[in-house]
């Protein structure tokens, strides 16, 4: 996210090294594609990794490859920046699992006070965490069998015991899952101290496994699976009956209602339920508060769209045989969906009428990846997403996709999901390669001037072309040179590789790491000449 240099205003030209966020060692190298990149700062290119890492396979690298890079790359970054580091993925970027990579590798190189008690409560937001921080130190130490955990650290030890003191026992309960390390073990080995007397009943309940069944649409869904029916029509009329329940009693939290609304179709839930989801969803207060990353909008929008026509029609004869109910308002929510996905993208800064923009999608081969090993949603999904999050912002902008061409497309500024599917059913029309610079070069050619470009992409920008020597560096600076000395070139970065395409040296370039829309608030800091870096290191922990 952070710009590579803030502007000077010394005479003689010179930039103030302070700010320069390359490395001092040789920063020529090469990218995956053989084309000439250049290296980043050990604590940009760390903070690059961690806020993209999806913790499975990218395109270009594998799990152990990219563990392996980020310890080389902790070990030679301050300590204090990589404790704060984890505490920003963890609660600006709603990031869970690596924070507890981040600390539980930073438990091995630090000692001597309590950083690492410090980071460690601060990157635990939910009560699984605990067992989830254990499991991650059991498994990067390589300990195995009934004592693996013995030895833990003791600072990570402290931060535990700080951890166990934020939640009650519905939280405990909600997450009290068999799994290798359970709670119960977790209380044993970390021996947290209670309090006062009514917390110590409650640690006393963790260790009996005697906490009390949490009321969650999990839980009573799975009670509800266990009762033998008379017919089918009774088992379909008591799931109704439950979610509707489920959405009265004000329990079924934003991502449960977001990940379950075909169910509740399925389930043919009333239309005066359906209303009260539809309305949740769409609200900004709720929005705000869910913290959901903008492309799980885009997974329940599309799980509505591929709703199996010929089930549903059987599904919808039923129920209305039983409850009079429809299966026929899938629109709603879907219009619900939009709206919830505009409410996220209200508070983006920096952007109005008058600000001349374009956004270029990479649909290359490297984009067709999922963003976790269960998603459907792929990077190239993500920076669609951004980029109609942007352009639902703007007025004067344009929109287009590159692959081994470079194509504008016109879309409507009132969507966001819907142009993402546009979009969707037309990447094949400018093919797979990743020829950024066409985007540059086109601006170039008709000299249009523009204040922002952004590229959303894996960064691994090159030409495929045997007949043009064309690159994306040279290119940027004729056009600054000669069309739009103001302009800027924002790269959003959504695999993380450690490697850009330009050289950051002047403060019209910058980088943007993460998928999360906490990227906007940084945009407003880089245009008020503030970094990524600087928004991290005001962690206070």
């Amino acid at each position: 996210m952070p710009p590579s240099f803030v502007s000077t205003n010394n005479k003689d030209g010179r930039i103030p090294m302070k700010f320069n966020l390359l490395s001092k060692a040789k920063t020529r190298v090469t990218n995956y594609e053989g084309v000439k990149a250049f290296v980043l700062r050990p604590d940009m290119e760390l903070y690059t990794a961690v806020v993209t890492w999806s913790l499975n396979d990218s395109f270009y690298e594998k799990d152990e490859q990219r563990l392996s890079r980020l310890r080389t790359l902790m070990a030679k970054c301050d300590p204090l920046f990589i404790g704060k580091l984890a505490v920003y993925a963890r609660n600006k970027m709603y990031m869970r699992s690596v924070p507890l990579v981040l600390v539980t590798e930073l438990a091995k190189l630090h000692s001597g006070d309590n950083l690492v008690a410090r980071v460690t409560d601060g990157v635990i937001g939910r009560a699984d965490e605990i067992t989830e921080l254990l499991a991650c130190y059991d498994l990067l130490n390589g300990r195995k069998g009934p004592k693996r955990l013995n030895g833990l650290s003791k600072q990570l030890q402290k931060g535990l015991q700080a951890a166990f003191n934020k939640f009650d026992e519905y939280q405990f309960a909600k997450y009290n899952r068999p799994a290798e390390v359970k709670l119960r073990d977790a209380l044993f080995l970390v021996h947290p101290k209670a309090k006062d007397a009514a917390q110590q009943a409650l640690f006393d309940k963790i260790a009996g496994n005697t906490l009390e069944t949490p009321y969650t649409w999990e839980t009573e869904l799975s009670a509800l699976g266990q009762l033998n029916f008379d017919s089918e029509e009774a088992k379909a009329a008591a799931f109704r009956a439950k979610w509707e329940e489920l959405v009265d009693s004000g329990k079924l939290g934003y991502m449960a209602m977001l990940r379950n609304l075909r169910n509740m179709l399925e389930a043919g839930i009333s239309y005066a339920h359906l209303q009260k989801v539809c309305a949740t969803l769409a609200s900004a207060e709720q929005v705000a508060k869910a913290k959901q990353f903008p492309f799980r909008y885009l997974a329940a929008y599309r799980e509505l769209l591929n709703l199996d026509q010929a089930q549903l029609s059987a599904l919808k004869k039923l129920k209305l045989k039983l409850t009079g109910a429809s299966t026929g308002y899938t629109g709603e929510m879907l219009d619900a969906l939009e709206k919830a996905v505009q409410a996220s993208a209200a508070n983006i800064k920096g952007f109005d009428a008058n600000t001349r923009v374009l956004l270029a999608c990479d649909v290359s081969g490297s984009m067709q990846k999922p963003v976790s090993a269960k998603s459907k949603v792929l990077l190239y999904d993500i920076g669609l997403m951004l980029a109609m999050l942007l352009q639902s912002r703007c007025r004067n902008v344009q929109v287009g996709m590159f692959g081994d061409s470079w194509k504008t497309i016109t879309v409507p500024h009132n969507y966001v999901l819907g142009n993402v599917q546009e979009f969707y059913k037309r990447e094949g029309e400018v093919g797979y390669s990743t020829n950024g610079y066409l985007v540059i070069k086109d601006l170039l050619n008709r000299r249009v001037k523009v204040d922002k470009i952004m590229l959303f992409t894996d960064r691994q920008l090159w030409n495929s072309s045997s007949t043009t020597g064309d690159h994306i560096q040279p290119l940027w600076l004729r056009y600054k040179a000669e069309v739009a000395p103001e302009a800027r070139l924002y790269l959003f970065d959504l695999q993380g590789y450690g490697q850009s395409p330009l050289q950051l040296l002047r403060n019209d370039v910058y980088l943007v790491a993460g998928w999360s829309d906490k990227i906007f608030e940084v945009l407003d800091a880089l245009e008020k000449g503030g970094s990524a870096l600087d928004e991290i290191n005001k962690i206070a922990i």
